[in-house]
């Protein structure tokens, strides 16, 4: 059977349609499908039988609802490579605004807290010249993602283990921490992609507070004098992190906006 490359691609896009995921995405599964760049497929007219077989695959998991990141099995953040996979978030935009603020304070010893893929971490340590990054998360598998992650990138990153700070024993300039923050009523809600996600590290409680409440209430003896605490935060929770805050007698608080104008980091002073 002769498969035509622009047959196939109609195939792609018309069951991604269907789906109201963007037709965009059919080249680049099909690139991948064939091993391939995406700028290279036009020098294909036709894909074997096994390619096609492949790309079929990759596209009843788009619209099934599975991340295209996970399908591809990486996800660039800061200009830099990372794993991904079903153990852990996919990095975002948004978040690298986090990232960039901490940068500004060149830190020389940061605590990365819910590292998730560890893509925070791993950025800090690669553009901050001689930073000590440590990073925790609770879940094993995220951690074996994280650890390639770091590998992937060059960089040296202390991994631990641990539920918030309960293995945690240094003190730091900064914790940085994107915590779960969705509220539980919210998950249902979620768009079909996010609900892939791994539900431990989006599910933030009833108020989508506990973990800010949890990391503010034990963070000041994780400190140094002057040190800091960056937030990434829901777009509707920079008062209710504020009052958090204060609520433990922290001495500072400011906003930081994202590209929509949003609240999205919360920096805390100790």
């Amino acid at each position: 059977m002769v498969n035509h490359i622009k047959d196939v691609l109609k195939y792609g896009k018309d069951m991604l349609s269907k789906n109201d995921i963007s037709t965009r995405e059919a080249r680049m599964l099909l690139a991948l499908a064939m091993n391939i760049s995406s700028n290279d497929l036009i020098k294909y007219t036709e894909c074997t039988d096994g390619e096609y077989k492949i790309y079929q695959s990759y596209i009843e998991r788009r619209c099934s609802g599975e991340p295209y990141a996970y399908i591809v099995g990486k996800k660039e953040f800061m200009k830099l490579d990372f794993l991904v996979n079903k153990n852990v978030l996919i990095p975002r935009e948004d978040t690298e605004i986090l990232v960039l603020e901490a940068i500004k304070r060149c830190p020389t010893k940061v605590l990365d807290m819910c590292t998730g893929s560890g893509c925070i971490a791993i950025s800090l340590a690669k553009y901050i010249n001689g930073a000590e990054v440590d990073a925790a998360d609770i879940s094993s598998p995220a951690l074996t993602v994280a650890k390639k992650n770091a590998k992937l990138n060059d960089v040296s990153v202390k991994f631990i283990k641990s539920d918030l700070f309960e293995n945690v024993n240094d003190k730091y300039d900064m914790i940085v921490s994107n915590p779960p923050y969705i509220r539980k009523a919210d998950l249902k809600e979620l768009q079909k992609e996010v609900k892939q996600e791994p539900k431990k590290a989006l599910d933030g409680g009833e108020d989508g507070l506990v973990f800010y409440d949890r990391i503010l209430h034990d963070a000041k003896k994780h400190l140094k004098k002057n040190g800091v605490i960056l937030f990434e935060i829901g777009y509707d929770q920079a008062k209710d992190v504020t009052a958090l805050a204060k609520k433990y007698n922290y001495k500072k608080v400011k906003k930081i906006k994202d590209l929509s104008n949003n609240d999205r980091v919360i920096i805390v002073e100790g």
